[in-house]
């Protein structure tokens, strides 16, 4: 039976694809060290105790009916002074910030607002979902795929040649799936740019927009600082859309409660876009957010464990791989920088198994892993890049860091087991 042009070209996940073959293996028993998951397991990274029970008395408070459209003044409000107070950024809680059900609801809200059938959206891979929103709108791909002296980010010069006629520019740093961010001068470089070739469009061409999502921002190791377009060129802010939440910066992915922060003619047909949709945050989970944002101390506490948690996942996977590389094995990682992944190398393609088999692609690589060493992780040609890409995200939201010695064990002797 035929259905929408949409829903007959939609590209499967990957994810959910390697994500039924991992239940499948842990379904008959197998231990498996399960790092593709870009969410948390709650056990081990619980959301704030203090947000927890804002909810639970929000609920007893019987905020249950609908929120207005754009979130409740108070969450909008708080905020405000949250990204005011740790980014210095300045938005009107009554016009230019947009409350919603997590982040996917807002980047679609954004796709929505401002590109047409046909226009041209640039993004970079590997990244997050970019493909699927272009396709949802059947714009005109324009893709550019990073490379790793770069850390997989885009670059002003590389991004040069793809501006003229665009309608978006798709940028996340923190990003999702490398861990990686923006240098300074970096995205300095990309505002500069961006101003230039608005400055040459006339009145009654669309400006290029740029969707900032910064859902990992507050979740920086080390040296690593976070900036962004607004910070960097105040005169970017009648372009960038950022997108952020508490999904990730507080582990509650499944408390959904995102925001967007932008222009006011911007904002306001997102409003009504989300609000045709439905997408509304929860208002109890609105009702506490509002209280427990402006809760300085226990935020401030509750980050520096929680990032203190995550950096130390990280940086022992890491450590595990950089003695694994020195000891001559074809894999290597990029030195954690920010949020929950880590950026790790398979080479493998081309080798032989110990039964003979030849790994003649990565995909071959990826399953040989996972039954070899019992390591899920993902490939980045499932977030874009080519398919020949020795690439993969490891996250850490779901590990249990005293099983990290057993996992770089088991894949030390898979990879001992090729030649």
């Amino acid at each position: 039976m035929k259905l929408s042009h949409l829903a007959e070209t939609l590209i499967g996940s990957e994810i959910i694809k390697l994500a039924g073959e991992i239940k499948e293996k842990q379904a008959k028993g197998e231990k498996i060290y399960n790092f593709t998951i870009g969410d948390f397991d709650p056990k081990v990274f619980p959301i704030p105790l203090e947000f927890e029970n804002e909810i639970c008395q929000a609920y007893r408070d019987k905020y249950t009916n609908y929120p207005p459209a754009d979130g409740i003044l108070e969450l909008r409000k708080a905020v405000g002074q949250f990204i005011s107070e740790r980014e210095g950024l300045d938005y009107d809680p009554m016009s230019e910030i947009v409350i919603s059900c997590g982040g996917r609801p807002i980047i679609y809200a954004t796709y929505r607002t401002i590109v047409d059938r046909g226009e041209k959206v640039i993004y970079a891979t590997p990244s997050w979902n970019n493909n699927h929103y272009t396709h949802f709108l059947e714009g005109e791909h324009v893709v550019l795929e990073t490379k790793v002296e770069n850390d997989f980010m885009p670059t002003a010069a590389e991004l040069k040649p793809l501006l003229k006629g665009a309608t978006l520019l798709a940028l996340c740093s923190p990003q999702n799936p490398t861990g990686t961010t923006f240098a300074k001068k970096q995205l300095e470089e990309i505002c500069d740019m961006v101003l230039e070739e608005n400055k040459s469009r006339s009145a009654d061409e669309k400006p290029l927009y740029v969707l900032f999502d910064q859902m990992y921002w507050v979740l920086t190791f080390g040296d690593t600082q976070h900036y962004n377009p607004v910070s960097l060129r105040p005169e970017m802010k009648d372009y960038t859309i950022f997108i952020d939440g508490m999904s990730k910066a507080f582990a509650g992915t499944g408390v959904r409660v995102g925001w967007a922060l932008g222009p006011k003619h911007v904002m306001s047909k997102m409003k009504s876009i989300l609000s045709h949709v439905g997408a509304w945050s929860p208002m109890a989970e609105q009702k506490a957010a509002a209280k427990y944002l402006v809760q300085k101390e226990n935020v401030d506490k509750y980050l520096a464990h929680f990032k203190g948690e995550v950096e130390e996942r990280l940086v022992k996977i890491y450590e595990g791989f950089d003695a694994l590389k020195k000891a001559g094995h074809a894999v290597d990682a990029i030195a954690p920088q920010a949020a929950i992944y880590l950026t790790i190398k398979l080479d493998l393609k081309g080798k032989t198994t110990a039964d003979g088999k030849v790994l003649e692609d990565q995909g071959a690589v990826t399953s040989y892993i996972l039954d070899e060493a019992k390591l899920a992780v993902v490939p980045f040609y499932a977030f874009g890049s080519d398919r020949t890409s020795p690439w993969y995200r490891l996250s850490v939201g779901t590990c249990v860091k005293e099983e990290i010695p057993a996992m770089l064990s088991a894949l030390k002797a898979a990879l001992e087991k090729l030649k």
